[in-house]
């Protein structure tokens, strides 16, 4: 009795799981079902044509036995022949192209959804997961919905149409066509669970391979340093080693099912054309319609056929949706529209906890950092600076505790993704991108002028470096500031924060590669900037301080104080 109510719970959960695919699907799908339409329309006419075309054919033959073939008959029969290839050619470019508007439909949205969500949340998945998702799941999808299931739609619609036009000349043929589709309804019914299964386990796989590979190449200094070419290629191996498994048992099963089908058409068609040939010996028929038994006997088991072999697609579609959805289900960020607050910021904290998991990096802390303040948060390595700042961001959310800005007027803000128009950051390490050095700066800023792009650029000390390069603003850089130093990637880095002009600005060890002179003239810029903005300022080094009025000093997950002059 307990097996028989887990079995049920797992069929209901299974239930309600198909719905959500279902729902999912149609959403995804439905700015294109006119055009799905119009391509099934398009091909359903081409099966009437080819219907047309055989009897055309059987017509010919009988007259060339007869020996007499009309011109008019040969002019039909060039007619349906040039319209099929044409037509086939169009109903494919339209297709192709339909399928690639959809696909990146699917990618558009989960993109969008990605760098709307809650950052803490995409990064449960690794980059190389989150690609293969968006790239060979979305494509899983868009092929799925635009051509498999339309093409199973077709088939059926094509069955009906063929058995019809040969019930009319041979009632037994038909019906032993026909009685092929059972056998395929109950062989995809068994091969389908199973076939999905592989495909995820496909897909894990690359996904696998494709983050190993990413990781690699962005860290293939690492791999020189530690001499780990051998290991790493070897370790490329096995995970190729262990996609080619999940491959290798996915293909079995759709060549096992492809050869059962085969078979069992092939003894079909042998009774098709031993029952015809008895029929011409026997004077009943002429060769003409012999022809157009066999060719709409054929053309009966192509669709039962083709559905066997779109099986493969269908569970695509399925396990890919479940994988994409996994993304979908990442919840949005808070965002409030609206910005209350103006002028010089400031933010409070009052008892707030978070934790990882269940280890808690602060436990009821509370501090106000208040408008034009310049504050230098401290601590140990590790110690949860950068958290600090996460938090401070909306990047991640408390535990417990409240979170708010304010100006010197004392307007209010919650916490929210929104606070991110009003704050400048700079996060550790090189975070610039592949381009040229005018579009990393305006990232900052998207409607920079060259003034305010060298303004900028003056403010991080860049202006020098910058005016020397080949092309200046339009220097070409490749991914992770490649063709510039690393003190200068962090220089450009800084530049790209500071053109906004934001009233609160942080700094996360963003003057770490500098050399102290350079570092002392670029803070002090900082602090002379009119309004002066609210600044947090994360280091190592004691020399920053000196542009400091306080002092936060970060231990074992509480807060002090320190006022600095």
């Amino acid at each position: 009795m307990g097996k028989l109510k887990q079995y049920y719970k797992k069929y209901k959960s299974q239930k309600a799981r198909g719905r959500d695919y279902f729902k999912w699907l149609y959403t995804y799908t439905k700015p294109y079902l006119g055009r799905i339409i119009a391509l099934m329309i398009v091909s359903v006419l081409w099966t009437y044509i080819g219907i047309e075309y055989s009897i055309v054919s059987q017509k010919i033959i009988d007259m060339a036995g007869n020996g007499h073939i009309t011109k008019s008959a040969i002019i039909v029969f060039m007619v349906l022949i040039i319209i099929m290839l044409v037509g086939q050619a169009f109903e494919d470019l339209f297709a192709a192209l339909l399928n690639e508007k959809y696909s990146f439909g699917i990618r558009k949205q989960v993109y969008d959804k990605i760098i709307r969500s809650v950052w803490l949340g995409t990064q449960k998945f690794h980059t190389g997961d989150m690609m293969t998702r968006m790239t060979s799941d979305a494509g899983n999808i868009a092929n799925g919905m635009v051509r498999v299931i339309p093409n199973i739609i077709v088939f059926l619609i094509e069955l009906i149409l063929v058995f019809s036009t040969l019930y009319t000349s041979s009632k037994l043929l038909a019906v032993t066509a026909l009685f092929l589709t059972p056998i395929g309804i109950v062989l995809a019914y068994a091969l389908g669970r199973k076939l999905k299964k592989y495909q995820i386990k496909v897909q894990e796989s690359e996904t696998a391979y494709r983050s190993f590979i990413q990781e690699s190449l962005a860290n293939i200094l690492v791999v020189k340093a530690f001499s780990g070419e051998d290991r790493f290629s070897d370790e490329l191996t096995n995970l190729r080693n262990s996609r080619f498994n999940w491959v290798w048992k996915k293909s079995k099963l759709s060549a096992a099912s492809n050869l059962v089908m085969s078979g069992t058409f092939q003894l079909g068609y042998m009774f098709a054309f031993i029952y015809a040939a008895g029929q011409i010996s026997r004077g009943e028929i002429t060769f003409g319609t012999m022809t157009l038994f066999l060719t709409l006997f054929g053309r009966i088991q192509a669709p039962i056929a083709s559905l066997m072999r779109e099986l493969p697609g269908v569970v695509s579609i399925f396990a890919s949706a479940g994988r994409v959805m996994d993304i979908q289900e990442i919840p949005l960020e808070d965002r409030f529209t609206d910005r209350d607050i103006k002028g010089t910021i400031g933010v409070k904290v009052n008892n707030l906890s978070f934790a990882y998991d269940k280890d808690f990096i602060f436990s009821d802390i509370s501090f106000d950092i208040k408008p034009g303040d310049f504050v230098g948060i401290v601590g140990k390595s590790g110690i949860g600076k950068t958290t600090l700042i996460r938090l401070l961001m909306n990047f991640i959310t408390p535990s417990s505790g409240d979170v708010y800005y304010y100006d010197t007027l004392g307007s209010k803000m919650q916490l929210s993704a929104t606070v991110r128009e009003f704050v400048s950051y700079v996060p550790q390490g090189n975070t610039l991108f592949s381009g040229t050095i005018r579009k990393n700066i305006q990232i900052g800023k998207e409607d920079a002028t060259d003034e305010e792009i060298w303004e900028a650029l003056d403010m991080a000390v860049c202006r020098e470096f910058v005016e020397k390069l080949p092309n200046g603003l339009d220097t070409v850089i490749g991914e992770k500031g490649v063709g510039v130093s690393e003190g200068q990637a962090q220089r450009l880095g800084l530049a790209r924060a500071l053109i906004r002009k934001s009233e609160f600005v942080v700094l996360d060890e963003a003057t770490s590669a500098l050399d102290e002179d350079t570092e002392s003239l670029l803070l002090k810029r900082l602090s002379e900037l009119t309004p002066k903005p609210t600044c947090i300022l994360i280091t190592h080094r004691k020399s920053v301080l000196d542009y400091c009025n306080r002092e936060f000093v970060l231990e074992d997950g509480s807060i002090k104080v320190k006022e600095i002059g």
